[in-house]
């Protein structure tokens, strides 16, 4: 893929931008009608030709003219033969212009809101198919301006925080956009994702205002009310007198922020604009019967309220801000009051964050398709497995060292209590016992613990390994390869249980990484696929150094087969002292480590180690494929 093009279709204005595929730089904005921000409209003349831009909203010889459709596109069927009008004169301009060649490798990103379902998304992109555009893709217009914000280093945070909660508000013409964003995934809110509310509610209350105040109101009143046209024009010049009040409210303080529009419709009007701090405040604080007799200012921080609450995977630790009413120094103060916790930030330029992101996520997937691909070869070869089977002896010892004397401490002991008391019959009947008593332990949230240090100090030199081989891809693909380090994440404290793991970046898979070997390595002590030690008794352990492991701790020569089999009274089996017996355990414990060992890497090691280095491979395989996914935002 060649080249970018990001399509920003609002409601009021729309944006194209382009990136070229080996361009490390912003996004180019492409001009429309000479014009790199152009009015979301259209028309057709009576001699056929398709109008969009500005000239769509005033031209008199036309047969139809259309604008603010795309917010009518989930209630109104004819929104969609609107947009699709619209985006064909758009892709006119692109190729009469020659910002678009013919058949160039190249595709569209086009934005969506975040509230937008799967199947409305499909039914948008669609529209854009049928009209001839080069490949589409939909997506996010929330994400598409976080997204541009981190590439364009406006936000200067590194990639780690744009793993935790983060709250993207695009306030549009329309409605005011919520992406909750965890891990660098969207995350479904309560606010169904958009909320009516937008910059255009204000351009009508300012139009209206303005109106009231004019000494031509009654004739004014009439133009609009027949001609759409003229008042729209009036609402964007509202608009700009609005952005530039807001911009510097400071400066207007002592200065005269006005306009004159001339209106030339059944002869000429003159229609004076102005904005001062009184109607500013009646725009933020005011009653407004577009909000049913709410002020623009509750209705937002009513959104916010109900975004916190629904925040699943945690407060958000940023609040970005972008659409043109962000600029709005009291609407950043209403965020801070919702979120005192949280960072608040605004887009640079608001009205191109989303074109250009949606430009960059163009370039993103495409070089997370490669980076992936890189990936998948590493995991279709043998490198990790030949990378734990090198190391596999290590996790042997580490693992017997940890678990003997537990293991006889809580599983052993016990059962010659069971057997002095009576409760077991005879001295034969301890193996069977023992080898449930030993797998009930060793299948315990205890023993889970007592691994989870050893097994991640043998994964450390392992995964010290595997990045020798992940490094190198990272930094072909631009990929900041801290993401897919997994030695940063097996420090014992992160990993331990108690940890809240969605705080901290990879630890959530890192621990299941962990939880998985332990698990691993407990089932083939225990059983399963004919390789366990313990299947066929403790004997499998000791490797037929004794008959019993009663027999290792008492002595050969004290017992014979026949006591073994004898019933024996309590009153005799209490002249065995237990302090004696569990003072045996502390002497035998070096000799019972290494006869485990001892089958470990004979008896049992080709067949268990090809096992649990396939397991434990796959699931860093598994691990690797997890950690490609979460670099998709911090890509490039």
């Amino acid at each position: 893929m060649n080249r970018f093009y990001g399509l920003d279709l609002g409601d009021a204005e729309s944006a194209v931008s382009r990136l070229n595929a080996n361009d490390q730089t912003t996004p180019e904005i492409l001009p429309v009608k000479d014009q790199k921000s152009f009015i979301t409209a259209y028309a057709r003349t009576t001699g056929g030709e398709l109008l969009i831009g500005e000239s769509a909203c005033y031209a008199s010889d036309v047969t139809a003219r259309r604008l603010r459709f795309k917010s009518r596109f989930l209630t109104d069927p004819d929104a969609e033969r609107d947009v699709q009008a619209f985006a064909a004169g758009v892709l006119g301009e692109l190729y009469g212009n020659g910002n678009l060649v013919q058949n160039e490798d190249c595709c569209f990103y086009i934005g969506c809101p975040a509230g937008w379902n799967k199947n409305v998304r499909e039914r948008y992109r669609e529209i854009f198919e049928r009209v001839g555009y080069p490949p589409v893709k939909i997506i996010s217009e929330s994400r598409a301006a976080l997204v541009s914000a981190v590439h364009s280093k406006h936000l200067q945070l590194s990639y780690d925080i744009l793993s935790k909660p983060v709250l993207v508000v695009d306030i549009g013409s329309s409605t005011t956009d919520f992406a909750y964003i965890a891990g660098g995934r969207e995350v479904e809110l309560k606010t169904g994702g958009e909320v009516v509310l937008g910059g255009g509610i204000m351009d009508e209350m300012l139009l209206d205002i303005c109106v009231e105040n004019s000494r031509q109101r009654d004739k004014l009143e009439r133009v609009f009310a027949e001609s759409d046209p003229w008042r729209t024009y009036c609402e964007f010049a509202a608009r700009r007198l609005k952005e530039q009040y807001f911009s510097d409210e400071e400066y207007w303080t002592d200065h005269e922020c006005s306009k004159t529009v001339t209106v030339l419709y059944h002869g000429r009007s003159k229609l004076n604009m102005r904005i001062d701090s009184e109607i500013a405040h009646r725009l933020l604080e005011g009653a407004s019967s577009y909000l049913g007799g709410r002020s623009f200012r509750q209705v937002f921080t009513e959104s916010l309220k109900t975004a916190r609450q629904s925040a699943a995977e945690g407060v958000p630790e940023l609040i970005f801000l972008t659409g043109g009413v962000s600029r709005i120094p009291a609407v950043a103060e209403w965020c801070r009051e919702a979120f005192p916790e949280a960072v608040v930030i605004n887009a640079a330029e608001p009205e191109f964050s989303v074109s250009r992101g949606l430009a960059w996520c163009g370039k993103t997937d495409e070089e997370l398709r490669l980076f992936k691909a890189d990936i998948d070869e590493l995991r279709s070869s043998s490198v990790v497995e030949d990378i734990v089977r090198d190391h596999i002896d290590e996790l042997y010892k580490k693992a017997v060292d940890t678990l003997v004397e537990p293991i006889l401490e809580n599983a052993a002991l016990p059962v010659f209590d069971r057997w002095r008391s009576g409760e077991i019959e005879r001295l034969s009947d301890i193996d069977a016992v023992l080898q449930k008593e030993i797998e009930k332990y060793l299948r315990s949230d205890e023993v889970g613990e007592l691994l989870v240090r050893p097994v991640s100090a043998w994964m450390k030199p392992v995964s010290s390994e595997i990045e020798k081989h992940t490094i190198p891809i990272c930094i072909r693909h631009n990929v900041p390869y801290q993401a897919m380090s997994l030695t940063s994440y097996l420090s014992y404290q992160e990993i331990q249980i108690q940890l809240d793991a969605k705080k901290v970046f990879a630890v959530e898979e890192m621990t299941w990484l962990m939880n998985t070997i332990v698990s691993v390595l407990i089932g083939l002590l225990c059983g399963g696929g004919g390789v366990a030690l313990i299947s066929s008794g403790i004997t499998g352990i000791l490797s037929g150094a004794a008959i019993s492991l009663l027999v290792l701790f008492l002595g050969k020569k004290a017992i014979q087969k026949a006591f073994l089999d004898a019933k024996i009274p309590k009153p005799i089996r209490k002249l065995i002292p237990r302090g004696y017996f569990a003072g045996r355990i502390h002497t035998i414990t070096k000799e019972i480590k290494e006869k485990l060992m001892a089958t470990l890497e004979t008896d049992k090691n080709d067949e268990i180690t090809e096992r649990l280095g396939r397991e434990i491979s796959e699931q860093i395989d598994g691990f690797l494929t997890r950690m490609a996914e979460v670099v998709e935002i911090p890509l490039g």
